[in-house]
């Protein structure tokens, strides 16, 4: 399997895609991030030059490490056109406990089971409601569900595939809605959020996602993930002229331009996406 666990959004998702986003699912926190798994790109740069990073197997140290700075870039320093990845084993057995508690009890609780060894391998809590997704050898899940209690979800399959793909219910609410669906990412400590509009925790407090309503404050968004110590995307809206990411400091931005300027220096792919100065 792809431990990562990337995100499926439409029939159209590709490999290339997922790479580029840099996006992972619900299994990040206890497997690793999108990047943790590459182990080599192929890519096509601004001048059209064919480059190729990293390798195929884990012993490839050599050289910067150019395949992961790929991962997340949003297709602004190059097309991919090969990714090679690291693969892990299906777990044996897997299962999903329910709880009912609040969003503060669910953050306290999670990060209390996090430092316990535990098969945790994924987290969400949406309206009430806590889920919990067990994985790993059975006599493993078998103990941790006695230690942990709450109640088995028959479907918890079908919740985290939802939650991974946005098909769950909350993400279809907030996409029929003419308001904007925010990605914070914050410490896994961090209080439940004093924002309005409806919230989804995944893993293990760490990623909260916010449907809001048009009048929602952006700055107000941006703040609460910065004082908590993340910041926050606007994921999905019907406009993003705001930005949809948060602006980077003069150190890190003239970084990202030097970047831009070495594998894209006419400015031709995917101009503005991440910052409108390249």
């Amino acid at each position: 399997m792809l431990a990562f666990e990337p995100p499926r959004y439409g029939a159209g998702a590709t490999i290339g895609g997922a790479i580029a986003a840099g996006l992972s699912g619900p299994r990040r926190p206890y497997c690793g991030a999108a990047r943790d798994f590459v182990l080599g790109v192929q890519i096509v740069d601004g001048t059209g030059e064919a480059l190729a990073f990293g390798g195929r197997v884990m012993k490839n140290v050599a050289g910067f490490d150019v395949a992961r700075l790929m991962t997340g870039a949003l297709g602004t320093l190059g097309v991919i056109t090969e990714v090679s990845l690291k693969c892990l084993p299906l777990p044996r057995t897997e299962t999903t406990l329910v709880f009912d508690c609040t969003a503060q009890d669910s953050v306290r609780q999670v990060n209390a089971w996090g430092g316990r060894p535990l098969p945790l391998s994924g987290t969400c809590h949406v309206d009430g409601r806590l889920r919990v997704r067990l994985s790993g050898a059975a006599p493993a899940v078998a103990a941790a569900m006695r230690a942990l209690g709450g109640e088995s979800d028959p479907d918890g399959a079908a919740c985290w595939t939802g939650v991974r793909d946005h098909g769950h219910p909350f993400f279809v609410a907030a996409r029929a809605e003419t308001g904007a669906l925010w990605r914070l990412s914050v410490r896994s400590t961090a209080p439940h959020a004093n924002l309005p509009g409806a919230q989804l925790i995944e893993w293990g407090g760490a990623l909260r996602w916010l449907a809001t309503d048009s009048a929602a404050d952006p700055a107000a968004i941006r703040a609460w993930a910065k004082a908590h110590g993340g910041h926050a995307t606007l994921f999905r809206a019907h406009d993003k002229s705001g930005a949809a990411f948060e602006r980077l400091d003069a150190t890190v931005l003239a970084l990202h331009q030097r970047l831009k300027a070495t594998f894209d220096p006419q400015g031709i792919l995917n101009h503005g996406r991440l910052d409108p100065s390249f």
